[in-house]
C-alpha cells in the first residue's frame, strides 16, 4: 500500500509539473504586455493549482463561444455601417484640425469610424443637472429610448429615471436597457427590474454572472460603457453610472462619487446608437441598427469635430491605449488627467514621463480615498517615479473623483467610461469622445481646476521620506498591477 501512495504521488507530482509547465509555455506564447505574463507567472508559482484554476478562469480574454461567433458574424454589417459614414457632409476629413488628425486616422483605419463636425455638445457636471437633464429628454421621448449602464443602483434620483422610462414605455415608446449583471447586481435584486418590465420595457441582464459560465467565459470581463439615446436625436455618455450619489455606497468610506457627464445632439448621436446596437445584438441576438445621420448638402467648415472611440472585445486590439498615447505624444504645454484608478502600463507610464522629460506640464489628479484597496496601494507604486520626473500629482479630498478624462494643452480633451489601468485598456467594453472643441474643453478645465482646488499637492521630498511599510505594501499590490 504504501508502494502504491508513493506511485500516486510521483505520478501526481508530474502530471502537476506537465499542467505547469503546459500553461507557463502558453503564458510566455499568447500575445501580450510582457508585464502580464511575468505577473501571472509569477502568481502559477507562488499560489500552486489555485494559480493555475485562476489563469483558466480569467488569464485570457474569453467571450464565450456563443457571444464570440456572434460578434464575428457583426463585423461586416456594422462596418458596412460606418463605411456610408465616411460619405456624408459632416465627415470632412480636410478640415480636421491638426490636434486630432492623427488620433482621426488611427479611429479611421482601425476601427472604420470618422470624426465628424456637427455636434452640440454640453457638459454636466453635478448629479442632479445629470440625472434631471436625462429625465426631462425621456419625457420628451417620442418613439425609441436606449440605455446601457455598468451601474443602476436605485435610490432618489435614479428612481425617478425609472419611473419616467415607465411612463415613457406605457405611452408607446421603445425602451431597451441594457445592464451589467455585476455592476447592476443590487438593482436586479431589488423590485424595479419586475415592474420595468411589466410596464413594456426591455431590461437585458448583460454577462451573467453564475458559477456555472465561468468555465465558458471569462467572468471579470464587463460592460462599463454609459451610454443614453434618445430617438437618435440626443445622447449622453460620460463617466457617471446611473446612480444617486446620495443613495449610493454610503458606507464605503470614500464620499461621494463625482462624475461629469456629456449631452449631444447631431450625427455622432447615430455611432453611439450603433455602439448601444452592437452590445445589445451581442447580448441578445437582435440585430437593431439605427438609421444613418441627416447629413445637410454643406456645413460649417470651420465647426468643431469629435471623435467616438468603443474598446473592448470585438474592438481591434488596444485601440484606446492607442488614441491616449498619441493625444498625450501630441502635447506641447499641458495635460491634466483625472482617473478614479491609475495603474498604468509600461509604455503609458513611459510616455508619461517622456512628456514631462520634454518641458509639457502634466497633472494628474487621482482621488485620495478609493474604494478599491489594491489599486489605491498599487497606484501609489507609481508616484516616485512620475514625480521624479516632473510630473504633478494632486490627491482630491472631496470624494471619489471617478470622472475620467484628459485636457491637452486647453484646446481639445479625451472624455469617456475609460480608467487609466488595464481593465479598461484591455478588458472592458468603454466608450470615449475626443472632442476638438477649445470652447468645450475650456468648460471642463474649469471642472477640472475645481477639482484642483479641493486637493492637496503630493510633495516628492515629503513622499521619499515615506515608511518602508507603506514601500512594501505598493511594491507587494504593483506586481498585480498589470492584472487590476
Amino acid at each position: 500500500m504504501d508502494k502504491f501512495y508513493q506511485a500516486l504521488t510521483i505520478v501526481s507530482f508530474v502530471l502537476y509539473w506537465l499542467l505547469v509547465a503546459g500553461v507557463t509555455i502558453r503564458v510566455v506564447f499568447k500575445p501580450r504586455p510582457v508585464g502580464v505574463s511575468l505577473a501571472w507567472l509569477m502568481i502559477i508559482y507562488i499560489l500552486p493549482v489555485i494559480g493555475v484554476m485562476a489563469y483558466f478562469l480569467i488569464g485570457e480574454l474569453n467571450l464565450g463561444r456563443t457571444r464570440g461567433e456572434r460578434a464575428r458574424a457583426m463585423f461586416t454589417p456594422y462596418e458596412q455601417w460606418f463605411a456610408q459614414i465616411h460619405h456624408c457632409q459632416y465627415h470632412q476629413p480636410h478640415s480636421i484640425s491638426h490636434r486630432i488628425s492623427a488620433i482621426h486616422n488611427l479611429c479611421s483605419n482601425r476601427l472604420g469610424i470618422p470624426a465628424l463636425s456637427g455636434d452640440t455638445l454640453s457638459l454636466l457636471n453635478t448629479p442632479s443637472e445629470i440625472l434631471n437633464a436625462i429625465i426631462s429628454d425621456i419625457e420628451k421621448a417620442e418613439h425609441e429610448i436606449n440605455m446601457e449602464f455598468y451601474i443602476w443602483h436605485h435610490g432618489g434620483l435614479a428612481d425617478s429615471v425609472a419611473s419616467a422610462l415607465i411612463v415613457a414605455a406605457k405611452r408607446g415608446v421603445t425602451v431597451n436597457v441594457l445592464l451589467d449583471s455585476a455592476g447592476s447586481m443590487d438593482f436586479f435584486k431589488s423590485h424595479w427590474p419586475k415592474l420595468l418590465k411589466q410596464s413594456g420595457v426591455n431590461i437585458v441582464e448583460a454577462l451573467s454572472v453564475s458559477p456555472f459560465r465561468m468555465f465558458f467565459r471569462r467572468l471579470d470581463l464587463r460592460l462599463h460603457r454609459k451610454i443614453v439615446v434618445i430617438d437618435n436625436r440626443i445622447a449622453y455618455t460620460g463617466s457617471m453610472n446611473l446612480v444617486d450619489p446620495q443613495y449610493f455606497k454610503q458606507n464605503s468610506g470614500v464620499g461621494q462619487w463625482i462624475d461629469v457627464m456629456v449631452r449631444l445632439t447631431g450625427p455622432n448621436v447615430a455611432i453611439l446608437n450603433t455602439i448601444h446596437a452592437w452590445d445589445w445584438e451581442v447580448e441578445t441576438g437582435i440585430r437593431e441598427l439605427p438609421h444613418l445621420p441627416e447629413c445637410p448638402a454643406s456645413i460649417d467648415p470651420f465647426n468643431h469635430t469629435t471623435q467616438v472611440v468603443p474598446s473592448g472585445p470585438g474592438m481591434p486590439d488596444d485601440i484606446i491605449q492607442q488614441v491616449l498615447i498619441t493625444a498625450i505624444c501630441q502635447a506641447r504645454k499641458s495635460i491634466t488627467i483625472t482617473t478614479p484608478y491609475f495603474v498604468p502600463s509600461e509604455i503609458l507610464l513611459h510616455t508619461l514621463r517622456t512628456t514631462a522629460h520634454r518641458g509639457v506640464e502634466v497633472k494628474l489628479i487621482l482621488p485620495k480615498k478609493n474604494d478599491s484597496l489594491m489599486v489605491n496601494w498599487a497606484s501609489k507604486s507609481f508616484f516616485e517615479t512620475l514625480l521624479k520626473a516632473g510630473v504633478q500629482i494632486h490627491e482630491f479630498n472631496g470624494g471619489l473623483l471617478h470622472t475620467k478624462s484628459v485636457v491637452i494643452d486647453e484646446s481639445h480633451c479625451i472624455i469617456g467610461t475609460v480608467n487609466l489601468d488595464m481593465r479598461s485598456f484591455w478588458l472592458n467594453f468603454e466608450v470615449s469622445l475626443i472632442v476638438d472643441d477649445p470652447e468645450f474643453t475650456k468648460q471642463l478645465s474649469w471642472v477640472l481646476d475645481g477639482y484642483l482646488e479641493q486637493s492637496t499637492q503630493v510633495c516628492f521630498d515629503t513622499w521619499r521620506h515615506r515608511s518602508w511599510g507603506n514601500r512594501f505594501t505598493e511594491r507587494f499590490f504593483s506586481m498585480f498591477s498589470p492584472l487590476l
